[in-house]
């Protein structure tokens, strides 16, 4: 049996840390996918609309939770103050951006909303990581008993995901090509054997659910690798959709003839 070394403070500042990766994340899968949409002359409304929800249901919550803690800690740094003034205009122009995302009426407003969204957040989270929180340690606040309880900031693994099937609300599927020029070997089957799944021997009408099967199996912090006989891209935005946040897409081989992606569960 291992046991941990961190100290209270460290497995603090992971927590948060692992929280502001899992926003990040997030927000840029829904900024992609309303792009996706847009790409595709598809109405990016619902997805504009998910990502509006994600905003006021996390987003925002954690932003004022902030201000009540880490904040108002920092106000006694004189270091930070200059900062912090900025960081809570930031707040108020990331409400702003919000807003203007949801009152979007065509789809490159949507597509350009989202993006400016996302760009302030995701600048705004790498300020809070590399300037506030070590600021914070360095004047030995407490961070564990500041923010004890506060999932808004320490994060909780969500317990529900939108009712939506692997392959969008959109009905989008598949639109490598080749379908006909691959059909896999009948009868086959594909099975994860030493961390990988191998697809090519499936029909390409069988290889997204197992792909989605496989992943929808997979623990916390663990992958397999995909291996395909063309670039899975395409693969990447229904993930995107489906499991916002929730997933990790690396390439390790890139053609020309076979490809290897590791999909992870974080």
């Amino acid at each position: 049996m291992t046991t941990s070394t961190a100290s209270p403070q460290q497995e603090t500042v992971r927590a948060i840390l692992d929280h502001h990766e899992r926003l990040g994340r997030t927000m840029a899968d829904h900024a992609l996918t309303i792009a996706r949409a847009a790409d595709q002359l598809t109405a990016p409304y619902h997805r504009r609309d998910r990502l509006v929800a994600f905003c006021a249901d996390e987003i925002i919550p954690h932003a004022e939770a902030e201000e009540r803690t880490l904040y108002k800690a920092a106000e006694d740094l004189p270091e930070a103050r200059l900062l912090l003034r900025a960081m809570l205009g930031e707040h108020t122009a990331l409400r702003e951006k919000v807003a203007e995302l949801a009152a979007a009426r065509t789809p490159a407003e949507a597509v350009g909303a989202a993006s400016a969204v996302n760009a302030l957040f995701q600048s705004h989270l790498a300020k809070e990581n590399d300037l506030i929180l070590p600021a914070l340690v360095d004047a030995g606040v407490n961070l564990g008993a500041l923010l004890d309880g506060m999932h808004e900031i320490l994060g909780e693994r969500a317990t529900e995901r939108g009712a939506e099937g692997p392959a969008g609300d959109d009905g989008h599927h598949c639109t490598c090509g080749g379908h006909d020029a691959h059909p896999g070997i009948p009868g086959a089957t594909a099975e994860v054997a030493d961390g990988e799944l191998d697809v090519r021997v499936l029909a390409h009408g069988q290889r997204h659910q197992r792909i989605f099967a496989t992943f929808e199996a997979l623990a916390a912090g663990t992958a397999f690798v995909l291996v395909n006989d063309h670039d899975p891209k395409p693969l990447s935005y229904q993930f995107a959709s489906q499991y916002p946040g929730e997933f990790t897409w690396d390439y390790e081989e890139a053609g020309p003839e076979v490809w290897r992606v590791r999909i992870g569960r974080p």
